[in-house]
């Protein structure tokens, strides 16, 4: 038999009247969508995946690079009067060393930098530049020296310590994590599934039946969107309870753009799995396009450590526009005519991708 597109026009009609059923819970679209969440529930794995991982990911995180006071660093003196001198700087933790234990500290990473007396009353420092810590030290360690030589400051500063939710990397992640989870969950679901369904043959005897063709894919459009509720519920309550991760948009803008962003990444999915008839297929193209986003997205990052030159590739993918517009309605208070140009990227995935899987879309 021939390959049928799913935009295809004509289907098999079965001899007679065929009843989609008495009630609503009878309607073919409500089966599929009950199948579809069935089919989710069976899974541990999913359940692990889409609703765990990414609170033990934020958790971890969080606690990692959780908002600190300042770190003390620890150097090594060679002779009591520089060691003197350098504990008067208060983020520093000074050892006074001879100079082969202090050079052994240095190797093993027990210190941060060495001070050494040098000719003509200077001072020489020993650390690796390429160690932020090690630059911190040489900082610290020379503001301290030529304080003691005498050194007068000629403008007073005066510090004002502000630590305000929003501000922190908990904050930063809790967004890119929603945005990430947005991806996954959509494509893989739709992705897995119709390649499964098709290498077992159900796409054959589905488009054989009397069911509307396009009932298969609202089925799916309908669980993800219910199942959005519960991630993304799950994952800001999350991060509001624990870490006070503040909400400061409106709530309709956000479920909008969330609702958009996992449209615009199931007809990802769907496009992948037009063709695909093996898993090992679907999960090796799912990889080659979202891993670039994992990595150049922002999720646990800002896209901005990247070249200019790839700022306008990454500013065109879709999870970057997820995660900027998420980012800025939680933690910028932003509305949709402040996102606008993110809304548009993913309203262009959207129609590209879907209008792609239209055309090349087989059930067989």
């Amino acid at each position: 038999m021939s390959d049928t597109s799913i935009s295809d026009v004509h289907a098999v009609k079965p001899a007679g009247n065929v009843s989609h059923g008495n009630s609503f819970a009878d309607h073919p679209l409500v089966q599929l969508t009950l199948v579809r969440f069935r089919e989710f529930i069976r899974e541990p794995e999913a359940l692990f995946w889409v609703f765990v991982f990414p609170l033990l990911l934020a958790a971890g995180l969080g606690i990692a690079f959780r908002n600190r006071p300042a770190e003390i660093l620890q150097i090594a003196a060679v002779t009591p009067e520089l060691a003197q001198s350098l504990r008067r700087e208060k983020l520093l933790d000074v050892r006074q060393l001879d100079l082969p234990a202090a050079e052994e500290s240095l190797r093993t990473g027990k210190v941060a930098l060495i001070a050494e007396p040098g000719a003509n009353g200077t001072v020489e420092y020993f650390y690796d530049d390429t160690n932020p810590e090690g630059r911190a030290a040489q900082l610290l360690a020379d503001r301290a020296v030529q304080r003691a030589a005498g050194r007068v400051d000629p403008v007073s500063t005066r510090d004002q310590m502000l630590r305000e939710p929003g501000s922190r990397y908990i904050d930063f992640l809790i967004p890119g994590l929603l945005g990430m989870n947005l991806m996954g969950s959509a494509m893989w679901s739709i992705g897995f599934a119709i390649v499964d369904a098709r290498r077992k043959k159900l796409l054959k005897r589905l488009v054989a039946s009397p069911m509307p063709r396009h009932f298969y894919l609202l089925s799916f459009l309908l669980s993800r969107i219910l199942l959005l509720v519960v991630e993304v519920a799950l994952l800001l309550g999350f991060g509001a309870l624990l870490f006070h991760v503040p909400l400061r948009g409106s709530l309709l803008d956000l479920a909008i753009v969330c609702v958009l962003g996992s449209l615009s990444f199931c007809a990802l999915g769907l496009l992948i799995a037009s063709r695909a008839k093996t898993i090992e297929a679907a999960s090796g193209l799912m990889n080659v396009v979202m891993m670039p986003m994992w990595i150049a997205s922002g999720v646990f990052f800002s896209s901005q450590k990247f070249p200019d030159v790839m700022q306008p590739f990454i500013k065109a993918l879709p999870l970057t526009a997820v995660i900027d517009a998420l980012r800025a309605n939680i933690l910028q208070g932003a509305n949709l005519a402040q996102i606008a140009p993110q809304i548009g990227i993913i309203c262009f995935w959207l129609v590209v991708c879907f209008g792609l899987a239209l055309k090349l879309f087989r059930w067989r």
